[in-house]
Parts: structure tokens; sequence; C-alpha cells
């Protein structure tokens, strides 16, 4: 889609280019009513007073646009987006791009800031993060004709290029390992529910539920906390037939839980395993030592960050890159359940 420029302004205003330059410039020569005028309709038709001369040059921003729609304090605890984002930007930097990062609250503030910085031609692409089910932030990236690369998949999203793992093979690995232990009572402190990776995490627990011959799968909501992954913790650990076994969708929720089990005198792995959807410092540092799906998050970051830059280059081949599914490490947190003993 064009950016629209000061002849356009001039035309839906009723106005000569040298009454929308002055406007926007602050400059006296136009009566305040002309002025107000003017900015109303620049306002509405998403332009910027910088953007005009990027946009009649063709020059890129040399920046990416990065826009969390999460709390911020679950952004600052998360290791995994730590080191997404030092992948991101020592990929983007290499080749002399910034990285723009804002956090929002909400999706419909998300897509406010996409279309102001595109409109300001802030950004040469965007990164999409948090993928969600018929997400509607895809189409308005399809529509602003901004290069943009989704982190999370399976598959093609639009025109859009993507760049994800397995996520359903990635929790099949750990239904069989557990499995294999001899667990039959497993639960799963799962992320948000609107994210696609945490719906077709919960859908790969129960399918294996049925394949392995297991009991109920439970899977609890949350917003990857470790204040909720605490208290997922002790909703499930109070139950009468409590899990044997528990999969946290993140090390800092698997770490709560692991203090939880600690506070109830649940002994990890006698009576309880625990399993971290993702590996970092934190989960090898506690004692125990948290069993967790590893994978070169660094390197994800830079994977995103060399498909955008691509993408960018050539805007008209959307790239679709699979990376590899995070691996199981075993370590001391899980092991055959005691009645099994």
């Amino acid at each position: 889609m064009a950016r629209p420029t000061i002849a356009d302004i001039a035309r839906r205003a009723g106005v000569s280019k040298g009454a929308v330059s002055f406007a926007l410039n602050g400059r006296p020569g136009v009566s305040e009513a002309t002025r107000a005028l003017i900015l109303r309709v620049a306002e509405e038709m998403n332009w910027r007073p910088h953007s005009a001369a990027r946009a009649l040059v063709g020059a890129r921003a040399q920046a990416a646009g990065l826009v969390i729609a999460r709390p911020a304090r679950t952004i600052g605890v998360e290791p995994f987006f730590a080191q997404l984002l030092s992948g991101l930007q020592a990929g983007l930097s290499a080749q002399g791009v910034a990285l723009h990062l804002l956090i929002v609250e909400d999706t419909d503030a998300e897509i406010a800031v996409y279309r102001q910085w595109a409109s300001e031609h802030r950004v040469d692409g965007f990164i999409l993060v948090d993928l969600q089910t018929r997400d509607p932030r895809v189409e308005v990236l399809e529509e602003l004709g901004v290069p943009s690369v989704v982190l999370g998949g399976p598959g093609r999203h639009g025109s859009l290029s993507s760049v994800w793992a397995d996520d359903r093979e990635a929790m099949l690995s750990i239904a069989d390992y557990l499995a294999a232990l001899g667990h039959e009572r497993i639960a799963h402190v799962a992320g948000l529910p609107e994210f696609r990776h945490t719906q077709r995490r919960i859908r790969a627990l129960r399918d294996s539920s049925r394949r392995l011959g297991l009991g109920e799968v439970v899977s609890l909501p949350t917003d990857f906390s470790d204040a909720e992954g605490a208290a997922a913790t002790r909703a499930l650990l109070s139950r009468v037939d409590r899990p044997t076994a528990i999969v946290y969708d993140s090390d800092v929720m698997a770490v709560a839980g692991l203090g939880v089990a600690a506070e109830m005198g649940v002994a990890v792995p006698r009576e309880l395993s625990i399993v971290a959807f993702d590996d970092s410092v934190l989960a090898r540092i506690v004692h125990p030592a948290l069993t967790a799906l590893s994978r070169d998050t660094f390197a994800l970051g830079e994977q995103v960050a060399v498909t955008l830059l691509e993408t960018v280059a050539d805007p008209g081949r959307p790239r679709n890159v699979k990376t590899p599914t995070p691996r199981l490490t075993v370590r001391e947190s899980t092991a055959v359940p005691r009645r099994s003993g």
C-alpha cells in the first residue's frame, strides 16, 4: 500500500501543496482553521511529517520492529526472551540494522503500533511473535505491505515469512518419556490459551494420553508468570489424585512449581517429576536440576533476523523455515514414580 504524500493530503483537504507544507511544518502562511483541517486529514491518512523525505527517495530505515503484547513483568524474567532478543540483535546489527522493541498491553495496541510505524516508515520490516489462532495481525501486516516474519507455525501465514519449530513433536517426546518411566497421571501448566503454540501443546498431550493409555490429562492455562505457575501447581498438588508428573510451558514456571512442591512436602523426583518446556541456566542451577527441552534460542533469534533481512531484500518470495525440534535433556527432576519402585 503506497504511503500518502503531501499531494494526496492537499487533494483530499482541497488546498495547495504549499499550504500542506506550511501546516505540517508549523510555519506561518495558513489560517488556524486551515491548519487544523490539514492536520486532521494527515492523521486520517496515517501520514507523519518525517516519512515524506524517506518515501520520496525510497530510503530504508535500517531498523526492524518487534512489538510484544504481554505483561512487561513476565517478559523481564523469562530467559527465553532474553536469549531470543540477543540473537535477533546480533543477526540484525551484523548488517547495520537496529531493533525497535515495544511492549504493549494487548493485540489492538500492537496493531496500532504497526500502523503508526509503517506510516512513519520507521522500520523496514516486522517480527511477529506469540502467533494466535485466526490471528488478526497477519491480515493487517499484509495490508500494510511491510515485509514481516512470523515466529511460529507450522506452515505459511498468508504472504508473510515464518520461522518455526514443531511444538507438537516436542510435547510428544515429553509424553513418551514420562510414560516410559511409568507415569500415568500427567498434568500440564500451560501458557496463554489464545496462543497457537499453547493449543498445539495441549492437544499433543491429550493425544498422547489416548495413544499411550494414560489417565486424564489436565492442562491449566496461565500468563507464564511465576505467580500463576505456583498457583496452578498448588491446585494440582492439592487434588486427591494428584499428578505424578507436571510439564511446564516455561522454565520460570517450572522453578516456581519446584518451590511449591518443597513447600507442600512433595519430594521431587521421588513423588513428583517436573519437566520444563524451555531450558536455560535457570533450569540447571536449581536443585534438583530440571529435565527440559533444549534448543539454541540465541541461534533461533539469529535465524529470524536473517529471514527478515532476506524478506526485506526480496519481499515477493515468502520464506518458510523450520528449525530443529527441541530435544529432551534429562536431569535430576524426573524419575520412576514411587508407586512403581
